[in-house]
């Protein structure tokens, strides 16, 4: 890369004026030095990854073949590492009384919709042995970084995600809003490990509402791929967020909301 991994964080933590770290998503045939398992953070790989980010200490978390007792099983088989259990699909849509006592997320209408939903994401791929999640802000070298992932208010992923708009003339496609699990729209889409998910394109997420309990209500994340994030620094010098940083971050505002209350 033409970047560190700690330079590319520091150059989207800045841009994005973040609070939280930005982290660095990786496959490696060996659990990484100061490895820390994910599961021991949590059974949930999305909550773990945030908990990374806002974290300022959190050694690299690593999950993967031989790693993942006690995970979610969702997780497992949306980052490739195990077989989604046919059930699921009416377990996210209106439920059965063969699986989980009948319970059902309404999260899909059909079980058929949940069933091709998946099919269009394709045959899921893990990076390696291990996935590694990892703050940028500590590589200094890319041991094949594959995403970064981004946290915070709507603002600054919204200043992100025109960001990376600056350099393409697509006006639909380069930052995506994309049906699935938050560990789908955080790790296995921007890392490449989803066949059929778009490799020049970014994922905002969550759009599974499940994680509202924990994610607040005032954050968002984005799932950049590695060349897109290499791109996003690039440009940043010539991008309103250098040049124009009043319109990115204004210091006066206009309270539309309470100018408007009755």
């Amino acid at each position: 890369m033409t970047l560190s991994p700690k330079e590319i964080g520091e150059k989207l933590a800045a841009a994005g004026r973040l609070k939280s770290r930005p982290l660095c998503i990786y496959g490696s045939e060996s659990v990484p030095d100061s490895g820390k398992l994910m599961t021991s953070v949590d059974r949930c790989i999305a909550k773990a990854i945030f908990a990374a980010s806002v974290s300022d200490d959190l050694p690299p978390l690593y999950f993967g073949k031989g790693a993942l007792a006690g995970c979610c099983p969702g997780g497992v088989g949306w980052t490739g590492y195990g077989r989604l259990a046919p059930m699921l699909e009416y377990f996210v849509s209106y439920g059965t009384p063969e699986f989980r006592n009948g319970e059902g997320e309404f999260l899909k209408a059909t079980p058929e919709i949940v069933r091709a939903s998946k099919e269009a994401v394709g045959t899921i791929t893990p990076p390696g042995t291990y996935t590694v999640v990892q703050a940028c802000e500590n590589l200094d070298h890319d041991p094949g970084i594959r995403a970064v992932v981004c946290f915070g208010n709507s603002e600054q992923i919204r200043n992100l995600s025109s960001l990376i708009h600056f350099r393409s003339a697509d006006p639909f496609n380069p930052v995506r809003a994309a049906w699935g699990p938050t560990c789908a729209s955080w790790m296995s889409y921007p890392a490449g490990m989803a066949e059929k998910a778009p490799a020049d394109a970014a994922y905002l997420g969550p759009m599974d509402p499940t994680g509202n309990r924990w994610f607040p209500e005032d954050y968002l994340g984005i799932g950049i791929p590695i060349k897109l994030a290499i791109a996003m620094c690039e440009d940043l010098d010539g991008s309103f967020i250098v040049k124009k940083p009043e319109v990115a971050y204004p210091v006066v505002r206009e309270d539309i909301c309470s100018k408007n209350r009755t």
